[in-house]
């Protein structure tokens, strides 16, 4: 399980990535979609054009750490985006629902059905 301070933001590129691509590629599309630094710390994940890789670049402040996953099955469902956004941010919580294969804006609470005797 992924653990993050709450003080870590989560960037979502909503454009499909080549998943060749390394730190350094992965550091521009960050200045490039986000207009942050790549330095700075917080996530930023990458997902693939069929949307079943996903790759997430941090700072460890001595160097870059790249995670990557891939789905034998089924797709990362991403949370709805504004027309024309190349990035969106998201919570970390979200991050973890997608993660799991849970779209996070179409989350629901199961119901709470009790019942009579």
């Amino acid at each position: 399980m992924l653990r993050l301070p709450s003080s870590v933001r989560v960037f979502l590129c909503t454009l499909p990535t080549d998943m060749r691509r390394g730190f350094d590629a992965l550091a521009a599309m960050v200045k490039q979609h986000f207009a942050q630094d790549a330095l700075c710390g917080h996530l930023f994940v990458f997902r693939s054009r069929a949307a079943d890789r996903m790759k997430i670049l941090v700072w460890e402040g001595d160097g870059f750490a790249l995670w990557y996953k891939r789905l034998e099955k089924g797709t990362f469902r991403l949370p709805p985006a504004p027309e024309g956004t190349t990035g969106i941010e998201v919570t970390s919580a979200d991050l973890l629902l997608l993660l799991e294969g849970v779209e996070p804006g179409a989350r629901r609470r199961p119901r709470l059905v009790l019942q009579k005797n």
